[in-house]
């Protein structure tokens, strides 16, 4: 039998503050969602994403992203199913296994950030935030080598 492979990347912007909840066994889960713009050149079009973070990253991202943050996620999707009021419904969704924050936090939502912070709530088990410095200078593609 095939493997199957199941996995996201997307980066965008916040379209309002994440919710942090714990779950009736005590764990933490922060819902959120992204607008990522499509391809460049369509007018202001984007694709909206429900998002889930789990456990410490979930915490983090409650703590640091903010509506109007911009952030990167990876993950996988999840179809969930229920019924309400009598109809079928289902909904598909982004459970996050690590999300880079894109802004720093003084920037706000204006894109003017200089940090990074990342965290994977499946292998990083550390409480440690990394912190690196980045450049928000445009990008010459003529100096891309490939």
């Amino acid at each position: 039998m095939a493997k199957s492979i199941n996995q996201v990347i997307l980066m965008g912007r916040l379209t309002r503050d994440p919710e942090l909840r714990t779950t009736p066994n005590g764990k933490n889960v922060c819902s959120f969602s992204l607008a990522v713009d499509r391809a460049f050149g369509q007018d202001d079009a984007a694709d909206f994403f429900d998002v889930t973070a789990w456990d410490k990253l979930g915490e983090l991202v409650n703590q640091y992203l903010a509506k109007g943050r911009r952030c990167l996620v990876q993950g996988r999707l999840s179809q969930r199913s229920w019924e309400q009021d009598g109809q079928k419904r289902s909904k598909v969704e982004v459970i996050a296994t690590d999300v880079t924050f894109l802004d720093s936090a003084q920037g706000g939502g204006d894109g003017g950030g200089n940090a990074s912070r990342s965290s994977n709530s499946s292998s990083q088990k550390s409480d440690d935030v990394v912190i690196e410095d980045i450049d928000d200078k445009p990008i010459d593609l003529s100096e891309i080598p490939f």
